[in-house]
């Protein structure tokens, strides 16, 4: 009857599980959909519409010409091998779910798979914050984390419908190899390490946050071995996890030879020498056992460290292990990339985080989770250290910068469940305890203390004092089952009246209940809204749309020439080459800092410089986004310095920061603008008419909206540029190049310090279907350092290149591998 009772309960506990789990994917989906239903089924951002763009191209084609494909049409004049510049791992997944959905006949148009793929998989993403939390604590903390997961801000911002980037499966890919990972160091199993290897290849071909991974896991050996917790089932996990996730990692092409290549992948290596050489010395200890041997073991094992430390430094410094890269330099030294790499800086999800920030994307989780992190000590195991590493790092990470916070919300739930799990464990479990107590009183009095033989029921009847002295005679176990018997044990609730208990349970519960409004409220109102279609509420109520993105790619793709060149900031080349279709001189690949910091200089230049620029590059567009009539903040006169930064570190002779400033070092537009900014193509092209419309009659003529303040300079003329086409609210306005002039005014203008291919492009426009052999030539010489022999190489080029066009032949320039 007992079994039969027990298997009953067990099940009811495994179906209230399931529900829970099942439950908290439907709520965590139909939170994500807000956007899709106060707008429509869209991409969002600026990365998504790359990688809808190119797994479309993969649908439509194969992998393997996905891999292969080399698209003209960015980064004009050079191109971008673009299977070997990106992660697979998301087109891959929305193709194969593509591709069974067309198989079971339901015909899904790859955009809407690309839309809800990310709220799809936040719901597996909280079944692995289940599985997570599980192996480190119980399953009911497991169930509060997943729940967590579910809803909390910090992951919702990367996971809404349309926000298709990397970050919408990486977070999933993540878990799960942090799960197998501690499954693997807890069963010793080869299995579990061969599939922790495989989810680690998936997270690889996913998203570069995977460095993470390759940096985590390898201290937390490198802990257990210093704190005394070796063990077979570490040297198993680790070393079969290391020699796998290293051969399969390489196989993705964007990766390559980097994990054997790069500093960042070095301390893995590191660790996996160490481990040898520790696993070693233990079996010679396990067969002559004695202190003399113990103490040599120590020496040679802090000899093996130093000796690995000081190869993988020799390596780097003689270039055969590449040093940091600027953007994870930048997460140990705050300033360096400012001063170094701007571009990196101008990102501003690559800014410090502040406190508000923390609070706003993980509410009272933030507050809560150092619990966890204290219940993890007190109770330490091999895992558990795992957690509090986790928590350690993700959170200085975090700290320096803000788009972090998403690695540090999975571990902030993870630690905060484990945190109130405890809670309601001692406040509610004594309650249960005094029902069936009652019930039994009720039945009869025919057990007494003296006839109950099972442990919990005998603890029935025993006096609170008596129980506490019991429990703390037995002291706390370790491991996994020592969960429990705390869970169980550590009440401290016997002393506490009814009343109190209950009261605290309340406003926990109060607690979470203002987390799930937060949740709510953060999630449609902060990250429910697509950065091309905008939208505010009017004085009286009503909601406005603002849609000029969108009418200005449609404007493009409908009016311009299909060979034409735009030349906008890098922020926006993903979204004009996925909805305009037209080609783009920078995008948001940030791949080349030299030619952006040619498009910040043609903007910070004044206008015959700047058409100077542009002819050279064949530019016969020119996009900007303004704010002034609109209001919109994010425009590129905000953006401005950052253009000015970034060409100054390229062109420091020709642009210089300080003279976009006021006397007093300030940046305005209004009557104190500096006359440098005023002649600066930004400020033309922004401000070209604008003093034409009046938008307040309180406010004077030319009153900028995005900066409160009136413009200096109203009455603007253009020379080189007319104005194409301005969107309805003015946030986007396109302008046409006019050959005004002609090549040899241009001939009559001053050189550009620093890039001589500008000038000879510029001095003919026989040269300008010649631009991307001319820049391969460049990329060959430039290289060498010698001005005598780049000379000789643009010679020889110009000669190949004349001849080819006296022979009526197109000179023959490949994809620049």
């Amino acid at each position: 009857m007992k079994a039969k009772l027990l298997l009953n309960t067990n099940s009811a506990k495994g179906l209230l599980t399931i529900f829970i789990l099942v439950l908290a994917w439907v709520v965590g989906f139909c939170s994500r959909l807000f956007s899709v239903i106060r707008f429509e089924s869209i991409i969002h951002e600026f990365d998504p519409w790359f990688n809808y763009r190119a797994t479309k191209q993969m649908v439509d084609n194969n992998f393997y010409d996905f891999l292969n494909w080399f698209d003209t049409t960015a980064w004009y004049p050079l191109g971008r091998i673009v299977g070997g510049t990106v992660y697979p791992g998301l087109m891959v997944t929305s193709g194969s779910i593509h591709y069974i959905l067309r198989l079971l006949n339901f015909p899904v148009h790859i955009r809407e798979v690309c839309v809800f793929l990310a709220p799809i998989f936040s719901g597996l993403t909280a079944i692995m914050g289940y599985l997570l939390t599980k192996e480190l604590w119980n399953d009911r903390a497991g169930l509060f984390s997943a729940c967590f997961l579910a809803i909390v801000p910090g992951y919702i911002s990367r996971s809404v419908a349309g926000s298709y980037d990397n970050e919408g499966i990486a977070i999933f890919a993540l878990l799960l190899t942090y799960f197998l990972w501690l499954r693997a160091v807890r069963t010793g199993h080869l299995c579990w390490s061969v599939l922790c290897a495989l989810a680690y290849l998936y997270m690889v071909s996913a998203w570069g946050g995977y460095v993470f991974i390759i940096n985590l896991v390898p201290l937390h050996v490198f802990v257990l071995c210093l704190t005394g917790r070796y063990s077979i089932r570490l040297y198993v996990a680790y070393t079969s996890f290391y020699i796998l996730g290293l051969i399969l990692s390489m196989q993705v092409p964007f990766v390559g030879f980097q994990p054997v290549r790069t500093s960042e992948h070095m301390a893995a290596a590191g660790v996996f020498v160490l481990l040898q050489a520790v696993a070693f010395f233990k079996y010679l200890q396990s067969l002559a056992p004695s202190e003399k041997l113990r103490s040599l073991f120590t020496m040679a094992i802090i000899a093996v460290a130093g000796l690995v430390f000081l190869v993988v430094s020799g390596l780097t410094v003689a270039g055969v292990i590449a040093p940091w890269s600027g953007r994870f330099y930048s997460l140990w030294d705050t300033g360096y990339a400012r001063v170094h790499i701007p571009i990196i800086s101008s990102v501003s999800e690559h800014q410090p985080t502040t406190w508000t920030s923390f609070f706003f994307d993980l509410h009272v989780l933030v507050a809560v989770f150092p619990a966890g992190v204290w219940f993890c000590f007190a109770e330490l195991n091999d895992l558990r250290v795992f957690a509090i590493l986790y928590a350690i790092f993700a959170s200085y990470f975090a700290g320096v910068m803000v788009r972090l916070i998403l690695t540090l919300a999975p571990i902030v739930c993870v630690l905060a469940a484990i945190a109130f799990s405890r809670l309601y464990d001692v406040y509610l479990r004594d309650d249960a305890l005094a029902g069936e107590e009652s019930t039994d009183s009720c039945s009869g009095e025919k057990q007494t203390n003296k006839g109950a033989t099972n442990p919990r029921e005998k603890q029935l009847y025993d006096k609170p004092s008596k129980a506490a002295s019991d429990k703390h005679s037995h002291g706390v176990g370790i491991g996994k089952n020592a969960t429990d018997s705390s869970d169980s044990g550590n009440g401290g609730g016997d002393v506490l009246g009814i009343s109190v208990r209950k009261v605290v349970v309340m406003v926990a519960t109060f607690v979470l209940f203002l987390f799930m409004l937060h949740c709510t409220w953060v999630t449609s109102n902060a990250y429910s809204s697509p950065s091309v279609v905008l939208a505010y509420q009017s004085s009286q109520g009503e909601r406005i749309i603002l849609d000029d993105f969108r009418e200005a790619y449609y404007w493009l793709w409908q009016n311009t020439p299909p060979d034409a060149k735009v030349m906008s900031w890098w922020d926006y080349g993903y979204q004009i080459a996925g909805m305009a279709n037209r080609t783009t001189l920078v995008d948001n690949n940030t791949w080349n800092n030299s030619h952006i910091a040619l498009v910040g200089m043609a903007m910070s230049s004044n206008e015959t410089v700047a058409f100077r620029l542009m002819h050279s590059l064949d530019v016969d567009y020119v996009l900007i986004i303004f704010g002034g009539v609109s209001g919109y903040s994010g425009d590129d006169i905000n953006k401005f310095l950052w253009m000015v930064r970034i060409a100054q570190g390229e062109h420091p002779r020709d642009i210089h920061e300080q003279d976009y400033y006021t006397a007093q070092g300030e940046y305005r537009v209004d009557h104190q603008v500096p006359k440098t900014m005023v002649n600066s193509l930004m400020y033309k092209m922004s401000y070209y008419r604008f003093a034409e419309i009046r938008l307040d009659p309180r406010m004077p003529v030319g009153y900028d909206r995005a900066r409160n303040t009136e413009i200096g300079v109203k009455n603007i003329e253009l020379t080189h540029l007319e104005e194409a086409f301005t969107s309805e609210h003015w946030i986007v306005r396109v302008f046409r190049r006019v050959a005004a002039g002609g090549v040899a005014a241009l001939a009559k203008q001053p050189t550009i310090d620093g890039d001589w291919l500008v000038l000879v492009h510029a001095s003919s426009r026989v040269l300008g279907p010649l631009i991307p052999l001319l820049r391969r030539c460049d990329d060959i010489c430039s290289p060498l350092f010698l001005p005598q022999v780049n000379i000789v190489c643009l010679l020889v080029c110009g000669v190949a290149s004349v001849r080819s066009l006296f022979h009526c032949e197109p000179p023959t320039v490949g994809p620049m591998y």
